[in-house]
């Protein structure tokens, strides 16, 4: 099967997200895998906290579980991706609320569980105090896609991909 730029840019984001998808699958089996229901609280972390992260929160949160979210590159206050905002909405999730938080701005607590985008997310997140020993995994297990490309700035067929995969994610790992 061959598969053109549109395909690439639907189903990947771009070619970058499909070698990192391909890489991803042989990181993860440095990854403990962690259970979400030994978890207080499930914090979902992406780069910017304004697509990925905003909208995997919302969904959990809809579900009536404590959750929360930060980007690990960002300011407080932004207001999630407007085409995320419309592709969220059609899928009945509302982000009109959301504002990113930094990692800096964030309390973590005990009994935190990290759920992050990419294994390099992982990386980034143990060198930061505080976090070398929390649990960490990949969101994305749960869908047996352990790398989810940032939708920002990318077709709105790759947006609402990301986004139907996150959700099919969250669903799975709070209804296993």
């Amino acid at each position: 099967m061959t598969v053109g730029r549109a395909g690439i840019a639907a189903r990947f984001g771009t070619w970058r997200g499909l070698c990192r998808l391909a890489l991803s699958y042989i990181q993860i089996l440095t990854v403990k895998k962690t259970d979400p229901a030994r978890a207080k609280r499930l914090v979902f972390v992406c780069h910017g906290n304004i697509c990925r992260s905003a909208f995997a929160d919302a969904v959990a949160r809809q579900s009536g579980l404590d959750t929360a979210s930060f980007g690990l590159s960002t300011a407080s206050g932004k207001p999630a991706h407007a085409p995320v905002i419309a592709a969220a909405r059609s899928m009945g999730v509302d982000l009109d609320y959301h504002r990113s938080v930094a990692i800096e701005d964030f309390e973590p607590r005990a009994g935190d569980l990290y759920l992050v985008m990419e294994v390099r997310q992982i990386t980034k997140l143990r060198s930061i105090k505080g976090y070398a020993h929390a649990d960490i995994d990949l969101i994305g297990r749960w869908i047996d896609m352990p790398h989810i490309h940032d939708p920002y700035q990318l077709s709105k067929a790759y947006v609402a991909t990301s986004l139907r995969r996150l959700k099919r994610a969250v669903d799975r790992m709070i209804a296993p």
